[in-house]
Order: structure tokens, then C-alpha cells, then sequence
């Protein structure tokens, strides 16, 4: 009984396999229909098969035949209900993902829902989230490129007017002091020449292609080369230098591109503050890492501005502007910060704000 049994529903799941294997792409309506079919003509098949070896009477077989007929019903019926449930909420799962799809933000339908479709759900929420962070990132870069490009053609085109009208003066033999002029005319040309190397430092940056040649260098020395580069400025503006509380500690750095660093945060902070203010440089040792600051007199920076510090063409509001900046200085200050492994901050302090690099400490 039990061998004619199996060998009937054995039959039965064999065909209901190859249904399954051909409808494969249709609903999952209509495969829990086929599995439903299945198991009801697996227990109508054994069922028949174990009645013809009993030798049933005719009365008994109609019987049998009828309670299967009628689990039949109830099983179908009941799979078709269920497959269409799940179809219904799967296509209101499509419907929600294509709304962040499109640019809008997931809302997950309402109503309860299978494991399987609510684990769904969640991911595709989280997905939208991401998506519209990234959307946004995708707009702050975009607008902050647009600023950058019109900042950079406004600051390329005043030095390149004056050196055309100065030109032209001198090949007319207009100006009653020419040395005057051509000294005029290197000052433009040395500030154009900052520029594209600025230019010409970020792009190696974004693409990944900053070469670094580590050495073993003390932080004292970085310091007092980048005091030592800043100081005519300083002294042109009136602001006082400090630099008393460096830690001598040994880091692996590029020497060139740290001394960049410095002296772009050195420069920032002196055109910032005040004459009669004070920039101070400090270094010293945290755990595995060495904090380099720079704290300037500026007053502060608005505390919506913050974030935005270290993008690429911020330049904050035009008091705060310096005559030939960019918006470039910072941005490569973290570019190189980050080659290196390290991350650079900023934060408000009284009377000024304070710029600090963290470098991972050099292994004793």
C-alpha cells in the first residue's frame, strides 16, 4: 500500500515540477495554483492507487474519489485567494519603487505584508534614503562646481584685463613709468600662476593621482618652515605669529605636500584676521595620532557654514573673501589631509575659528 501510494504521488509531483519548470516566468499566483494542484492530485493519485490494489468496491471508490474532489476545491480555492494576495501586494510594492525611482522617496504600502515582502520593503526604504542623500551630495557638488567656475572665471579675467590694458600701454609708450608696470604685470602673472597650480593640485587630487613621497620628519620642523613661509605676509597685514607650543613628534608624511598644508592654513588665517590679531600654530600628541591646529582671530565662522568649509570653490561671504582667492586653498588641504590618511576639522573658538589636522603619529 505504501509502495503504490508513493509511487502514485510520485507521479503526480513529477508532472507538477515540469508544470512549474514551463509557467516559471508567469505569477506566483499561478505557480501556488500549480503547487496546489499538486498536492491534491499527489494525495488523489495515491489514494486511487492504493483503492485499484485493495480492490475497492465501486461505492467505496466514488466515495473516496468525492472527499478528494472536495479537498480540491477548498485547496484551490484557497490558493488562488492567496495568490492573488501576494500579487496585489507585490504590485503595490512595484508601484512605491517606482516612485523613488523617479526622483521621489519610497513610501512603503500600507497593510500587513509576507516576511519576505516587508523585508522588501525595508530594504527599499533604505535604498531611497541613500538614493536621496546621494541626490543631494549629487546637487551640493554640482552647485558648488557652477560656483567654482564662475568664481574662477571672474578671478582669471581681472588679472588678465589689467595685464592686456598694461601691455598695451607699454607697446604704445604710454606710461610714464614702466618699471611700475612690468613690476605690476609679474605680481598678476605670479598670482595667475598660484591660481593654475592650485587648479592643477585639485584635479590630481579628484582623480585619484597624488603621488606622496613619505619621510620620517619631525613636526617641529614642518611648523617652523611654514611660520618661516608665512611670516612676510604676516608682517605685511600685522598680524602676529605664534607657534610656541609644537611637540618635536616624528610622522611619515610628504614633506612638500604637508608644508602645502600649512602654509594654505597659515594663509587663510592671516588674511582673516585682524591687524593686531594673533595666529597661533600648535602640535602635539593624541593617543596614536598628532593634532596640528591652526587658530586664527576671524570672529568666527556661521555655524551653516561650517560643513561646507573644505568644498571646493567656498569662499563664505564676500567680507570674508580674500582679493585673488579661489576657494581652492582648503579643499586641497583636505585632499592632501586625506592622502595621508588623516582628516581635517574645523571649529569655532572665541574670537576666531580653529583648523586642526590629524595625522597618524609616526611608529617609534
Amino acid at each position: 500500500m505504501a509502495l503504490f501510494a508513493f509511487l502514485g504521488a510520485a507521479a503526480a509531483g513529477l508532472l507538477g515540477a515540469l508544470a512549474l519548470r514551463m509557467l516559471r516566468g508567469r505569477s506566483v499566483a499561478v505557480s501556488l495554483t500549480v503547487v496546489a494542484a499538486v498536492t491534491v492530485t499527489a494525495m488523489l493519485a495515491g489514494t486511487l492507487a492504493v483503492a485499484w490494489a485493495m480492490f475497492l468496491s465501486a461505492h467505496d471508490l466514488s466515495v473516496v474519489t468525492t472527499v478528494c474532489a472536495m479537498a480540491a476545491v477548498v485547496s484551490m480555492a484557497t490558493a488562488v485567494l492567496l495568490g492573488r494576495w501576494v500579487v496585489a501586494r507585490s504590485n503595490e510594492l512595484t508601484q512605491a519603487a517606482r516612485s523613488f525611482g523617479d526622483g521621489g522617496a519610497f513610501a512603503a504600502p500600507d497593510g500587513e505584508a509576507t516576511a519576505e515582502l516587508a523585508a522588501l520593503s525595508r530594504a527599499l526604504a533604505d535604498t531611497s534614503a541613500r538614493l536621496a542623500a546621494s541626490r543631494e551630495r549629487e546637487r551640493a557638488l554640482e552647485a558648488s562646481r557652477r560656483e567654482l567656475v564662475a568664481w574662477i572665471s571672474h578671478d582669471l579675467r581681472t588679472p588678465l584685463a589689467g595685464l592686456r590694458a598694461m601691455s598695451e600701454a607699454l607697446e604704445d609708450g604710454m606710461v610714464p613709468d614702466p618699471e611700475r608696470y612690468l613690476r605690476q604685470i609679474r605680481t598678476e602673472v605670479e598670482r595667475l600662476n598660484g591660481m593654475v597650480g592650485d587648479l592643477f593640485e585639485l584635479s590630481r587630487i579628484h582623480a585619484g593621482a597624488l603621488s606622496l613621497s613619505l619621510t620620517r620628519v619631525s613636526v617641529y620642523d614642518l611648523v617652523g618652515d611654514a611660520l618661516a613661509g608665512a611670516d612676510p605676509l604676516a608682517r605685511e597685514l600685522g598680524v602676529r605669529l605664534i607657534g610656541n607650543s609644537v611637540d618635536p613628534v616624528p610622522i611619515e608624511v610628504d614633506g612638500k605636500e604637508m608644508t602645502r598644508v600649512l602654509g594654505n592654513l597659515l594663509v587663510n588665517a592671516i588674511r582673516r584676521t585682524p591687524a593686531d590679531g594673533t595666529v597661533a600654530v600648535t602640535a602635539e600628541r593624541e593617543a596614536d595620532h598628532v593634532v596640528l591646529s591652526v587658530t586664527d582671530g576671524c570672529g568666527g565662522i556661521p555655524e551653516e557654514d561650517l560643513p561646507r568649509v573644505f568644498d571646493t570653490g567656498w569662499r563664505g561671504s564676500h567680507a570674508r573673501t580674500p582679493p585673488a582667492g579661489a576657494g581652492l586653498g582648503l579643499a586641497i588641504v583636505r585632499g592632501i589631509v586625506e592622502a595621508h590618511d588623516g582628516r581635517a576639522a574645523v571649529h569655532n573658538v572665541v574670537g576666531g575659528c580653529r583648523f586642526e589636522v590629524r595625522l597618524p603619529a609616526a611608529s617609534a
